[in-house]
């Protein structure tokens, strides 16, 4: 049998400033063509079938567009779960995509953060690229402790967020969050590229440009586990 991932996509569609938002595209096709071939992979979101992508992720990212268009992938989409109706027992890992959606629902979500916590405890890969670690602020580890806690973790840093000019879109930012829960933050030297943290079961990655680096991460934390 092979293992199973779930992707967790936002089911956001606006900022809190009103911009359209959504998934992140390159975030989700990235790690999905790199672990499709070995597992196999379920869709969910908080709100269930077809969560929104990002339409600009859309336009800047032509060649991920291929995702969209799969067949496979549009059925997974459209058949997406709602979270209420996913048990972690029948996974082995769990993934969530960015955009900055997650940061408005996913963060606060109490399904999610019951979801995420049971990944994390039962000691299943629990990862996430750019602003999807955003879902795992208010997860918490067996000793009730944020998971984030004195464990080393990356996400889109502040001063990304600054230069996308986004700040005022969403109710926290993801590095300072991390930080206040006891996090040790890591970035890469310069904004915009690759970075991927792993700490045991945690995993996660900065920004679009990690999102082939966490798909591969999650593979090798996958592969070492029988």
């Amino acid at each position: 049998m092979p293992k199973r991932i779930l992707f967790v996509f936002t089911s956001v569609d606006k900022t809190l400033k009103g911009a359209q938002t959504g998934w992140y595209l390159p975030e989700a096709s990235h790690p999905y063509y790199i672990l499709a071939p070995k597992y196999e992979i379920d869709f969910a979101a908080p709100k269930g079938a077809n969560p929104p992508v990002d339409e600009s992720s859309v336009q800047n990212f032509k060649d991920d567009v291929k995702f969209l268009e799969d067949p496979t992938v549009k059925e997974k989409l459209a058949n997406a779960k709602k979270l209420s109706e996913v048990k972690a027992s029948d996974y082995d890992a769990i993934f969530y995509v960015g955009g900055h959606g997650p940061v408005i629902d996913l963060a606060v979500d109490p399904v999610n953060i019951e979801l995420a916590s049971e990944f994390f405890r039962s000691g299943k890969v629990t990862s996430a690229v750019c602003h999807g670690p955003a879902a795992l602020v208010n997860a918490t580890d067996a000793n009730g402790e944020p998971i984030f806690k004195n464990r080393n973790a990356t996400s889109f840093s502040d001063l990304e967020e600054a230069q996308v000019g986004k700040e005022k879109d969403i109710p926290f930012l993801v590095e300072t969050r991390i930080k206040e829960l006891g996090g040790r933050y890591e970035k890469a030297k310069d904004p915009w590229q690759a970075h991927v943290v792993r700490d045991g079961n945690l995993i996660t990655g900065q920004n679009p440009a990690s999102a082939a680096g966490i798909g591969e991460a999650i593979d090798k934390a996958l592969s070492e586990t029988a």
